[in-house]
C-alpha cells in the first residue's frame, strides 16, 4: 500500500473526523520560510458529523482564480447545522488555500497547481504536500467527492457539473447520476485534454462517485453562478442520503458530450482574440467560432477557428488576448 511506502503527512488536522458535531477547524501545513522560521499554512476544514451514514467531502479552490467553489462552500460550512445532516459532511472551501489567497491559478509559494499535482507527495513542495494529505486522509474518508471549478481568469464556460467516462460502468453510472442530481444549467460528459496528475482520476480509481463543475469563469463569480454553487451542493447532499429532501430543481439539465479532441480549438499563434458566438450558441460543423488578429501591425488577416462538430459553444478563452497554444473554444455537442 501507498501509505505503507511513503512517510507520514506533515498535515496535522485541528478537527476530528469521527467526532459528532460541527466543527471549524485547520489543516496546519508546516512551512518553513524567510518572514516566519517556524511557520504554517492554515488551510480551513470543516467537518459536520451526525451519527452513521455516507460520508461527502466537498472541495473548492482547487485553482485559486475560481470563486463558485469557496463562495459556496464557506457560506454552507457557516449554516449547515449537525441535527440536518446524517453522515458526515468534510468542506475544504479553499483547498490550494496558498493559490487562493493569492488569487492565481497556481501556487505562489512553489508554482505548483494543485490540480496538476495528485496523488502528491509528504516530503515534496507545499503544493505536493495538500495532495499528498488530500489523497491519503480525506479521499478514503469519503463515499462521494465534489471538486468545484470554475474557468478562472483565461476561461469562460457554460455552467455545467461534469463526470467522466470510466471504464468500471456501474461507478460511471453512480456518476453522471450525481451529476443530474446537482442540477446545473448542462451536465458534461467530460474529456479531459490533460488528466495527469488531478484529483479526478485520483478519486475515481478509488472507486469514489466523483463530480466536478465548470461554472463560469473571468477570474470572478456572478450571482447565478454563485446560486447554482449553493443549490448544487445541497442537492448533491440529498442525493447522497446526507442531507433529507428531494432535489430543488433548477432551469432543467441539458446534456453535453465532449466526444472527442475535435472539440477544443487551440491558438496557433499570439494575437487579439474575435469570439464569433457567445458562450451557449448553437454552432454548426464549418462555422466560425473565433478569429485571432495579429497585432504587430494593419492590413493582415486573422487566423479562423472553425467548428469541427456541431454543438454549442461550451467554453471560450477570456480576456481578450490569446498566445500561442492556448485554448481559444471548445464545442459540446447536445444530446438529442
Amino acid at each position: 500500500m501507498l501509505a505503507d511506502i511513503l512517510p507520514p503527512s506533515p498535515v496535522v488536522p485541528t478537527v476530528d473526523f469521527n467526532a459528532d458535531g460541527a466543527q471549524h477547524g485547520l489543516l496546519r501545513l508546516p512551512y518553513s520560510r524567510d518572514d516566519s522560521a517556524w511557520g504554517s499554512v492554515m488551510i480551513p476544514i470543516a467537518v459536520v458529523k451526525n451519527g452513521e451514514g455516507p460520508t461527502v467531502l466537498l472541495a473548492g479552490g482547487n485553482h485559486g482564480d475560481e470563486y463558485e467553489g469557496p463562495v459556496a462552500l464557506f457560506d454552507l460550512a457557516r449554516t449547515l447545522r449537525t441535527e440536518e445532516v446524517h453522515g458526515r459532511v468534510i468542506i475544504v472551501p479553499a483547498m490550494n488555500y496558498p493559490a487562493f489567497r493569492a488569487g492565481t491559478r497556481t501556487s505562489p509559494i512553489d508554482r505548483g497547481n494543485l490540480n496538476r499535482t495528485f496523488p502528491g507527495r509528504p516530503d515534496g513542495t507545499v503544493t505536493q504536500k495538500i495532495a499528498d494529505y488530500v489523497t491519503r486522509h480525506l479521499l478514503p474518508l469519503a463515499d462521494v467527492v465534489l471538486d468545484i471549478h470554475s474557468g478562472g481568469k483565461t476561461l469562460d464556460f457554460v455552467p455545467y457539473a461534469a463526470a467522466h467516462l470510466l471504464d468500471d460502468k456501474v461507478q460511471e453510472a453512480r456518476c453522471f447520476a450525481a451529476v443530474a442530481a446537482f442540477g446545473a444549467p448542462y451536465a458534461m460528459r467530460m474529456l479531459e485534454i490533460d488528466a495527469l496528475g488531478m484529483l479526478d482520476s485520483t478519486a475515481e480509481a478509488m472507486g469514489k462517485t466523483f463530480v466536478t463543475t465548470e461554472l463560469g469563469g473571468g477570474g470572478t463569480a456572478r450571482a447565478a453562478t454563485i446560486a447554482i454553487a449553493k443549490r448544487g451542493v445541497r442537492n448533491l447532499l440529498r442525493h447522497a442520503g446526507v442531507l433529507e429532501g428531494g432535489s430543488e430543481p433548477g432551469e432543467g439539465t441539458r446534456w453535453l458530450d465532449m466526444p472527442d479532441g475535435q472539440c477544443f480549438h487551440f491558438a496557433e499563434d499570439d494575437g487579439l482574440l474575435e469570439t464569433c458566438r457567445d458562450l451557449g450558441d448553437a454552432v454548426r460543423r464549418g462555422d466560425v467560432v473565433a478569429r485571432v488578429h495579429p497585432i504587430g501591425r494593419t492590413g493582415r488577416a486573422p487566423a479562423e477557428y472553425r467548428a469541427a462538430l456541431d454543438g454549442i459553444l461550451a467554453a471560450r478563452h477570456f480576456p481578450g488576448l490569446v498566445q500561442t497554444g492556448d485554448c481559444v473554444a471548445v464545442i459540446g455537442t447536445v444530446d438529442p
